[in-house]
């Protein structure tokens, strides 16, 4: 069953309540016994399921997990022996260096000074 956070605005009494989602909402304060209670949004409880059959592929065994942590070790133990195997990448071809303008420009301003 949920529970259910509720107000009054008569005394400002705050309260919670568990009550069934068929059951109607409560109008009057147990407080000052006036109908000025209303119920506020809440932010809810989670949900899990445990035990034999609920998602039981969420709740991983030991042996699970230990065998999970072998094969990412061989996993990463096979692309280093791969990597000698490959065949290298071919090297791009370097561009050839061409000559700045600048330093020109600046020797022409540096004569007018």
């Amino acid at each position: 069953m949920p529970t259910y956070d509720y107000q009054c605005d008569a005394c400002n009494h705050a309260f919670e309540e568990w009550q069934s989602f068929h059951d109607a909402e409560l109008t009057k304060c147990p407080k000052c016994k006036k109908k000025k209670l209303r119920r506020l949004l809440g932010g809810g409880a989670a949900l899990i399921f445990k035990g034999s059959g609920f998602y039981e592929t969420d709740y991983r065994k030991e042996s699970y997990t230990e065998a999970a942590k072998k094969d990412k070790e061989a996993a990463e133990a096979k692309p280093a022996e791969t990597k000698a195997d490959s065949t290298p990448a071919t090297p791009e071809p370097k561009a050839e260096a061409k000559p700045d303008p600048k330093p020109k420009a600046e020797a022409k301003s540096k004569k007018k000074k």
